[in-house]
């Protein structure tokens, strides 16, 4: 099991954000990889859009049960600006003036949208009507349904349940979600993740297998938990942070991305001039 190597890639990338935070100069790390292509944070919580989230919809608005609804929209959407046009979208319905709002920055040229997560509105259709019609206005019907769930794994087990809504896409839902009074006390807070493409791979690497090599149900997450339980260790002896399940599944997907530079593989999509 490759533990080291990804605790190296977690600390190094970790020590780039803190570097940067104390305000010193570049190149923030030694790293050629690291210094020239963008990797998301060691933790989600410090990534840009989560902060934005955070910051201006999630903490004012934690004892709120329809929060996660919020969650929901700030997900399918993804770019601040766009977030802070719409407003905090609970209540949801007509008033509240979603699809005109996007229409109108979407008629502007402006970007709307993020590229984190892949949505389509399917053939001739538009996709700010698919995600309001199809997707956020039946969760909203259900509200009561899916408020009275106290597991991260329920809630995304049920969040699954609706159109449009994937494993992965429930997950991140969740991990915004986790931090509110919905879930700040569940029991799987720690333990909770769900697995990705990028995350999958990752783990294979780590593990020693083929780099696409499947796994079976249930296998990945049982893996993911003996790793964290191995890295922690790790990330304490360091002075880090714990990671929870869901940042160490994130982790993986970066690393994924970094070994596929390293050893020739490929390319992230987005360099980083850190060098200078």
């Amino acid at each position: 099991m490759r533990t080291e190597d990804l605790f190296r890639f977690v600390s190094e990338r970790y020590a780039v954000l803190q570097h940067r935070k104390q305000g010193l100069p570049k190149p923030w790390t030694q790293d050629p990889i690291l210094q020239n292509y963008r990797f998301c944070n060691v933790y989600r919580e410090d990534d840009t859009v989560t902060q934005w989230i955070k910051e201006n919809w999630r903490d004012p608005n934690t004892n709120d049960p329809d929060v996660w609804f919020a969650m929901a929209v700030a997900r399918y959407v993804n770019w601040p600006d766009t977030l802070a046009e719409i407003g905090y979208p609970v209540p949801w319905g007509q008033g509240h003036g979603f699809k005109a709002v996007m229409q109108r920055l979407t008629d502007t040229g402006k970007k709307v949208w993020t590229g984190a997560y892949m949505i389509h509105a399917g053939k001739g259709g538009s996709k700010v009507a698919h995600i309001a019609d199809n997707i956020l206005t039946p969760l909203w019907e259900r509200r009561d349904y899916i408020g009275e769930t106290r597991s991260c794994a329920h809630l995304q087990k049920r969040l699954t349940e609706f159109n449009g809504i994937g494993s992965f896409m429930a997950g991140q839902i969740v991990c915004d979600t986790k931090y509110t009074r919905m879930l700040d006390t569940a029991l799987d807070w720690w333990e909770f993740a769900v697995e990705g493409p990028g995350s999958k791979r990752g783990l294979n690497r780590v593990m020693g297998r083929p780099v696409n090599q499947n796994w079976k149900e249930g296998e990945w997450f049982v893996t993911l938990c003996g790793l964290r339980a191995a890295i922690l260790p790790m990330i304490q002896a360091a002075g880090m942070p714990p990671l929870h399940a869901q940042d160490l599944q994130n982790c993986l997907c970066e690393f994924d991305k970094y070994e596929r530079v390293r050893l020739g593989e490929g390319r992230p999509r987005s360099n980083y001039p850190g060098d200078k």
